[in-house]
């Protein structure tokens, strides 16, 4: 049995071209981008509430800390490092969830 046959092209394993790819790419990147951003926000409200409130200033640094983490995968989504930006997305959230259990 050949690739033909297998439905292994030339173009990809799965036999899919090449623009494809290039959307699959597009869409992974506006996801981590439209991510970044909203746990960005999210982590700028929860580190403003928690400063205004009477929770400790470490728990309130966890989560600008984690806010600033976000905001660099988003940078790096938008540049098309959807991997990496992933990743930080990972980090910034667990960030912010040791913020949460210092509250």
């Amino acid at each position: 049995m050949d690739t033909v046959e297998a439905g292994l092209g030339e173009d990809g394993e799965d036999g899919r071209d090449g623009e494809e790819y290039v959307g699959d790419a597009r869409r992974a990147r506006w996801i981590a981008v439209g991510t970044g951003a909203l746990l960005t926000l999210a982590g700028l409200a929860a580190a403003l509430l928690r400063a205004a409130g009477s929770a400790p200033a470490l728990a309130s640094a966890a989560y600008a800390l984690g806010a600033a983490v976000c905001a660099a995968a988003t940078v790096l989504g938008s540049r098309g490092r959807t991997r990496r930006a992933l990743w930080l997305l990972i980090a910034g959230t667990m960030v912010m969830a040791f913020g949460d259990q210092f509250d």
